[in-house]
């Protein structure tokens, strides 16, 4: 029965958002080994959004909890894409990692003369991993009539690194110009080995500093500004009321996710030396922070009660 609902729901989905959405969607979560249909993900959502909030609704109604704890089924959101990121990094790092290795035995297997499709075709059938997920995928679009150019930039595209980017570009544009390309090969699997070997000893290099702006972005500060909001609660309670005491919460919060929207940038300038890559890190610090902010403010006051 579940199931049917979330089918129903689906089908309700794919009439009403426009395709491009989803398929967008759908390259996104492929992107974090999520094989599910775009559309019976935001059905399930949902309905885990909606049964939730009905259950927080009693839960108020009978214990007399805050009203705003019915903001927190909505944090699965962010959950989501949170994890999406991070299998996309895992995933970008094994890509990365294996890269090297994969370019040296297409280079070998051109040497023996098999065609450059042809290679990409055997190696594709009997090795595993995300790279040669990707280059069956590739696979599979050229036999389906798509161009092997087209193609071949797709899959440089999926596999979202600019490293690789940027070395798949080198092979295609050798094999267009009739170089020797498993000599192309050889070369661009050695220097991204040794640009790999750089890039790592890069991100262990600064990688205190991300965990330092990460502690002072999801901890240190909401709790900060959380107990700001709880002395403000005091005051309050106790008739002490004046504009900086009302407007010292509102003001905390909207520090907090400039905040943490500042720290996703400079995380992102240091690990990649990109600002706009830290784009896709602003919700998740953003929502981390708030949810430990939200904790304290709400419930903060009680624990020191209970403790005093």
């Amino acid at each position: 029965m579940k199931f049917k609902i979330v089918n129903d729901l689906a089908s309700v989905i794919d009439n009403i958002v426009p395709e491009k959405y989803l398929s967008k969607l759908q390259e996104f979560l492929l992107g974090g080994a999520i094989f599910t249909d775009a559309s019976k993900v935001l059905a399930m959502l949902i309905i885990f959004i909606s049964v939730s909030e009905i259950a927080l609704m009693l839960t108020v109604t009978m214990f007399g909890f805050p009203i705003s704890v019915l903001i927190l089924p909505f944090f699965v959101i962010p959950g989501l894409f949170t994890y999406v990121v991070v299998q996309q990094e895992r995933r970008a790092q094994e890509i990365e990692k294996t890269a090297p290795d994969f370019l040296r035995q297409l280079s070998s297997m051109l040497q023996v003369g098999l065609s450059f499709e042809n290679a990409m075709e055997d190696m594709s059938q009997y090795s595993e991993g995300p790279l040669y997920d990707e280059m069956r995928r590739t696979i599979i679009e050229i036999r389906m009539g798509r161009n092997f150019d087209d193609a071949w930039r797709a899959m440089s595209k999926r596999l979202k690194s600019k490293e690789l980017e940027r070395v798949f570009g080198i092979i295609l544009d050798g094999r267009k110009s009739g170089s020797s390309i498993s000599k192309v090969l050889s070369d661009v699997s050695d220097d991204l080995r040794d640009l790999m070997a750089l890039k790592r000893e890069r991100k262990s290099a600064v990688m205190m500093s991300v965990m330092f702006l990460l502690i002072s972005a999801v901890i240190a500060t909401p709790f900060a500004i959380g107990m700001v909001s709880v002395y403000s609660s005091f005051m309050q309670g106790y008739g002490m009321e004046s504009e900086i005491i009302l407007t010292a919460p509102i003001a905390g919060e909207l520090y907090l996710i400039i905040h943490s929207v500042l720290v996703a940038f400079i995380i992102s300038i240091i690990m990649y030396g990109d600002v706009k890559k830290g784009i896709k890190f602003t919700l998740p610090l953003a929502c981390s922070s708030f949810g430990i902010f939200y904790f304290i403010s709400t419930f903060g006051g009680s624990l020191l009660m209970g403790g005093l």
